[in-house]
């Protein structure tokens, strides 16, 4: 008897296309599972912001109703204090027919680039009886909700 051969494992069978699959099966998931955090997150930050938005909006509408322009100037955006002083602010607010009352309609928060911004609209009674709709963009800077646009 000769010489024993030793033991040899048979080749193992390659399986390439089990393997991308497996592989495009796991990046779907990990896609799937960013997407889903993304959403969440979003929603998670336009429903917290829902509530600052109204309150901006509120204090605003609540000076300008009052006749206290210093204080509705104040919660401008920076790029409607750029556009307005505070003489032609206060001139423009006090231009009959003047607020004398508002009512909140709806509050909506969405997402830009990532930076929440928040439309509120809002039913103006004038001091003629008359009442308008408008709509008062509120942006989110250095930290606080400011009115910016057009306000009135």
């Amino acid at each position: 008897m000769g010489a024993e051969q030793p033991w040899n494992r048979p080749a193992r069978r390659r399986r390439p296309v089990r393997t991308g699959l497996v592989f495009a099966g796991v990046t779907v998931l990990l896609c799937c599972v960013g997407v889903a955090g993304l959403g969440a997150w979003n929603v998670q930050v336009v429903t917290q912001a829902s509530g600052p938005v109204r309150e901006t909006a509120d204090g605003f509408l609540r000076s300008v109703a009052a006749g206290d322009t210093d204080g509705a100037y104040d919660r401008l955006c920076a790029d409607a204090r750029s556009r307005w002083s505070p003489i032609g602010f206060t001139s423009w607010l006090r231009t009959p027919p003047v607020v004398k009352g508002y009512e909140i309609v709806d509050v909506s928060v969405a997402t830009r680039g990532g930076r929440p911004r928040g439309t509120v609209t809002v039913r103006l009674t004038r001091d003629s009886g008359l009442t308008e709709e408008r709509k008062l963009s509120v942006v989110r800077e250095d930290g606080d909700w400011r009115v910016c646009g057009d306000p009135y």
